[in-house]
């Protein structure tokens, strides 16, 4: 049987200069042929194994077992080693998977000696993968399934989503894969990749700079003076930054100098306000293309392109852009009615990902789009607060406490209340070099909310709680 054209183009890319420049990690490169060497000998350790469950961190070592694992045509199932070791345990467990590979160290933490499963250890590209235990593991192969990939988890216990070959293909090479052509050469660029492989956002990322033969610096996770250092010395022409980042990057003492040669950022996977964006290009020169995806999508569905920024930014500020080729968007009512231009209402989708023949996927997402086709998110169907009859949405009272300039970040969900419902409840970051206090938070509101928005409760905590994509754990502040 033919190889699916992904599985064939990461087999070529990773031959077509084994000794080149692939991978930068702690300040030391990897060459494809390193990366070929242990993706085709974890290829051959899980070939005809179905599901391979992985405990995946950035490193180039897991980026490698990942690639193998595709290469093998195999399911990987996404584990974050990183969500608490009762929860995961209980995970691993529930998921019974034929083979699970990572870390010897979180392998000895998170799996069981009684686990059925083959546990596979990773250590370093150099180093040959190592047989921990050998067992059988239920038989649960997913034909076609290429990743089945954690959400987020924002507001709730992740769930995993089925990701096929054909869905991340269409995602990374375009819309007719099996007429795509590899590279013939390295590209001269060099990449940052600083989203987690145990969000999309990684594994488009790297899939990405896969596919095109692009070298990437891979960070172990966002971190402003490393991400600094990477964007000085790698001058990258587009950088993409989730929301809390490009806050971060926006507040810190970086001159526009620091970040000379970068001509884009793009942001996504949680809300990044208008004055946000504004500021950040005031400040550095670079416009900041905001997008809208999911999950359940396989990547983007909508977003901005730098000749809209330019044409349409004044005009259509806030809005997340416009529909991806190949993707269809429509707003309906309670009904399933599709409304008109700048009706509000419920976002559905046909993403390009999914080929022309898919049906609408209805979002939880509140929308409208205007008359030239532009988004806006107007915030979760599922997270709005009624307060006394009155409704809250969370992402608007979040919005007015970051545009404070003390606040670094911001969090709001619903508390039951005997008498209205339920009233909005805040956490709020402070930046590092900045003093407020709630007194002087709630004042700020006033003049920017309606009363029954006013959070009852504001709490200054040191940090945030958050996803590994960025966004605030709306499970661990509730429980909190």
């Amino acid at each position: 049987m033919t190889a699916h054209p992904l599985r064939r183009r990461i087999a070529a890319v990773l031959d077509i200069a084994p000794d080149a420049s692939a991978i930068e990690y702690d300040a030391q490169w990897s060459t494809y042929g390193q990366v070929g060497a242990l993706a085709r000998q974890v290829e051959a350790r899980v070939d005809g194994r179905g599901q391979v469950g992985m405990l995946l961190r950035n490193t180039p070592a897991h980026v490698a077992a990942f690639l193998g694992v595709l290469l093998a045509g195999a399911t990987v199932v996404v584990i974050n080693p990183s969500r608490g070791d009762a929860r995961t345990k209980a995970d691993i467990a529930a998921l019974d998977l034929p083979v699970i590979v990572g870390d010897r160290d979180d392998l000895a933490r998170l799996v069981e000696p009684t686990s059925a499963s083959t546990v596979l250890s990773i250590s370093a590209l150099d180093a040959e993968p190592e047989l921990e235990s050998v067992g059988k593991g239920r038989d649960a192969a997913r034909p076609g399934v290429a990743v089945r990939m954690l959400t987020s988890g924002t507001t709730g216990p992740p769930k995993r989503i089925d990701l096929t070959y054909d869905m991340l293909a269409h995602s990374v090479m375009g819309p007719e894969p099996e007429e795509s052509q590899p590279p013939t050469e390295v590209r001269r660029g060099v990449a940052i990749v600083n989203a987690p492989l145990v969000h999309i956002g990684g594994v488009f990322r790297v899939l990405q700079c896969i596919v095109e033969a692009r070298p990437f610096a891979l960070l172990s996770r966002f971190d402003l003076d490393a991400w600094a250092d990477a964007v000085r010395r790698h001058r990258p022409r587009a950088v993409s930054l989730v929301p809390a980042a490009l806050r971060m990057v926006l507040h810190s003492s970086l001159r526009r100098e620091d970040l000379d040669g970068v001509r884009a950022v793009t942001s996504g996977t949680a809300p990044l306000s208008a004055d946000d964006a504004d500021a950040f290009q005031a400040k550095f020169g670079i416009p900041v293309l905001t997008s809208y995806a999911a999950t359940e999508f396989g990547g983007g569905v909508a977003g901005w392109t730098l000749t809209d920024h330019q044409k349409y930014w004044q005009a259509k500020r806030g809005s997340v852009g416009r529909a991806n080729a190949g993707a269809q968007l429509r707003v309906i009512d309670d009904d399933g009615h599709p409304l008109g231009p700048d009706e509000p209402g419920l976002l559905e989708v046909k993403p390009g990902q999914l080929g022309a023949s898919a049906d609408w996927l209805r979002t939880t997402d509140m929308a409208r789009i205007d008359k030239d086709g532009f988004l806006w998110i107007l915030g979760r169907a599922d997270q709005a607060i009624i307060r006394g009859g009155f409704k809250v949405m969370p992402d608007d009272v979040r919005a007015a406490l970051e545009s404070h300039p003390a606040v670094a970040g911001a969090a709001v969900v619903g508390r039951p209340d005997e008498r209205l419902g339920e009233t909005p409840v805040a956490v709020v970051e402070l930046r590092e070099t900045a003093s407020a206090d709630v007194a002087e938070l709630l004042e700020f509101l006033r003049n920017r909310l309606a009363r029954y928005e006013i959070p009852t409760e504001i709490t200054i905590v040191d940090a945030i709680p958050r996803t590994p994509s960025g966004k605030p754990d709306l499970s661990a502040i509730r429980g909190g």
